[in-house]
């Protein structure tokens, strides 16, 4: 199961590394692409839990990192208003 990172431009200029246990997010975000953050947000929770099942499945135990980054991005995003958007730079 191939890990992936995400780096993102949040709406302040700050880039952010984010994990994933599974490269399902390749299928959720493109890169150097803008998502409104509500959008960003929805994605990321859609892309992570699905991962985590992923790892569940193989493993037995969901992904613990997964959730964790997810807790990241959600927490990060009540910063910010809901018209503002965040930017997927690169997946690798």
């Amino acid at each position: 199961m191939p890990e992936r990172y995400f780096d993102v431009r949040w709406p302040d200029g700050v880039e952010q590394r984010c994990y994933s246990p599974s490269s399902v997010v390749d299928q959720f975000f493109t890169p150097e692409h803008s998502y409104d953050l509500s959008e960003f947000v929805r994605r990321s929770e859609q892309a992570l839990t699905l991962a985590s099942e992923r790892v569940r499945d193989k493993y037995g135990y969901f992904c613990s990192a997964a959730a964790d980054q997810l807790s990241q991005i959600k927490f990060r995003s009540e910063q910010f208003e809901k018209q503002d958007t965040v930017t997927v730079l690169r997946i690798y």
